[in-house]
C-alpha cells in the first residue's frame, strides 16, 4: 500500500471545502457587480445632465430637448458644436437602450433615469412643479427639479 496516496474520502472532503468557498464567493461577487453598475449609472447620468444643461444654454430661446427615448443620439450628438460624442447605454437594461429622459409639460424640469438593478422603469414622468411621478424605490435618477439629487 502506498502511504503517499490520497484516499477517496480525503479527495471528497477537499472538493466539498472548495464547493463551500465558491458558494460563498459567487453571491458576494454579484453584489459587487451591482454596486459597480450603480456607480457607473450615477456617473453617466451626471454626464448626461451636463450635456442637457449645455444644450439648454446653446438654444435660442433657451429650451431643453423634448422627451425622447434616444435623447443622446437624437439631440445631444447632433448639436453644433457637438455636446455628446458617444451614446451612453443604461447598464441595467438587457436591450442596450439609452437612459430614460422625460421633460415636464412646461419644459422647465426634466428627469433622466436608469431602470436600476431590477431592470424595470418605475418613474413615469415629471410634473410642472418638478415632482417626479411614479415609484422612486429602485430607479437611479437625476433631475433639475426642486430638491434634486441622485438616488
Amino acid at each position: 500500500m502506498n502511504k503517499n496516496a490520497f484516499t477517496l474520502i480525503e479527495i471528497l472532503a477537499v472538493i466539498m471545502v472548495i464547493a463551500i468557498i465558491v458558494g460563498i464567493a459567487i453571491p458576494r461577487f454579484s453584489g459587487v457587480q451591482d454596486e459597480a453598475l450603480m456607480t457607473k449609472a450615477k456617473v453617466e447620468l451626471r454626464t448626461i445632465q451636463s450635456a442637457l444643461e449645455s444644450y439648454y444654454m446653446h438654444q435660442t430661446p433657451s429650451a431643453y430637448p423634448p422627451t425622447s427615448d434616444t435623447i443622446i443620439s437624437d439631440y445631444l450628438m447632433r448639436q453644433v458644436p457637438q455636446i455628446a460624442s458617444q451614446i451612453l447605454f443604461d447598464p441595467f437594461k438587457s436591450d442596450q437602450s439609452e437612459y430614460n429622459y422625460i421633460l415636464s409639460d412646461n419644459g422647465r424640469y426634466y428627469v433622466i433615469f436608469s431602470a436600476g438593478p431590477n431592470g424595470e422603469e418605475s418613474i413615469s414622468g415629471i410634473d410642472d412643479e418638478g415632482a417626479i411621478a411614479g415609484s422612486l424605490t429602485d430607479d437611479i435618477y437625476l433631475t433639475n427639479g426642486p430638491g434634486s439629487d441622485t438616488q
